[in-house]
């Protein structure tokens, strides 16, 4: 189990608490009261952190190693059922893009979304999950696919930006991002978007126009990373935790203004710290959310999802 710098009381405890154990198991002393009271400190001291965390934190909780990614979800969601589909039939494979074909229950969803890699060899081979423009036609080819057969879409966002390799925009990767920006928002089909952690930026709008966009509690949705903002700002990564915050890129900020629809709830200490229960839940709500757009017709479901995007930065002086 890796900690982040924030979880070190919690390591301590918990480290504490087995040491008692140990200690009762090998020994004649009754620690009993120790370790239940050990087990209170922790869960009081686990809550009074999960429950007051920084933007920052959050970003950090957004990247931890153990954090589930898109084909974890995937494969929960949809099991043996999911077939993955490949290539923008143009350039290549994007391995940094992954989707297909997929059942939760008896209703079909065209999965698709970014994957990182777990190791050396699987980030490199994932590009840290940094799709170029193949990657972003690939998904519009799925999506288009869909749309001819009815199939609602489950995209699902975790991505530090998109990759800005000099090969990548000669290839086209603005008019990419572009290009999946324009059809997404009149794609005559449901799209169920979920950010499950990083959403930086266009890699994360290439595949982020949703009837319904939700983010997990720490996840993350912003235009640009702390660490370049604060890069850009002040010269240096310093001032990511104050970029961060000026950022307001966490869940309820993205409520508050107006650009997310809803919070996915996570098990106290983040995704990682319950894989299966994070599953239940965003199954739970993906379909909960499906429902309420599946008895829209073509054009209500265009109209609607034009309107929501039309509105966001309207003010009133």
């Amino acid at each position: 189990m890796e900690y982040l710098d924030f979880e070190q009381p919690i390591k301590d405890l918990e480290d504490q608490l087995i040491k008692c154990k140990i200690i009762g198991e090998e020994s004649d002393v009754d620690v009993t009261a120790t370790c239940k009271k050990i087990e209170k400190k922790l869960k009081k001291t686990k809550k009074d952190i999960y429950k007051n965390l920084t933007a920052w934190q959050r970003v950090q909780l957004s990247r931890h190693p153990n954090r589930p990614y898109t084909l974890d979800y995937i494969k929960a969601l949809a099991g043996d059922t999911f077939m993955e589909l490949h290539g923008d039939r143009n350039v290549k494979d994007d391995k940094a893009m992954v989707g297909g074909l997929g059942k939760i229950g008896d209703q079909s969803f065209m999965f698709i979304g970014q994957q990182k890699g777990y190791n050396t060899k699987t980030r490199q081979y994932r590009n840290f999950g940094m799709a170029n423009p193949e990657g972003y036609r690939k998904a519009l080819r799925l999506m288009k696919m869909a749309e001819k057969f009815n199939i609602p879409v489950v995209t699902l966002i975790d991505t530090p930006g998109a990759y800005p390799g000099l090969e990548a925009e000669e290839r086209g990767q603005g008019e990419a991002i572009a290009r999946n920006i324009l059809e997404m928002s009149r794609l005559k089909t449901p799209i169920i978007t979920v950010v499950i952690g990083e959403g930086a930026s266009g890699g994360a709008l290439g595949i982020g126009v949703g009837d319904k966009v939700l983010m997990l509690e720490n996840s993350w949705y912003s235009v640009i990373s702390p660490e370049n903002c604060s890069s850009i700002l002040w010269r240096s990564w310093e001032h990511k935790e104050k970029a961060a915050e000026s950022l307001k890129l966490t869940a309820e900020d993205g409520i508050r203004l107006k650009i997310v629809d809803g919070i996915i709830k996570e098990p106290l200490g983040g995704a990682h710290s319950d894989r299966e229960g994070t599953f239940k839940e965003v199954e739970r709500v993906i379909l909960e959310t499906y429902n309420s757009l599946k008895d829209l017709s073509d054009a209500d479901l265009v109209m609607q999802r034009m309107g929501k995007y039309a509105t966001m930065g309207v003010y009133k002086e």
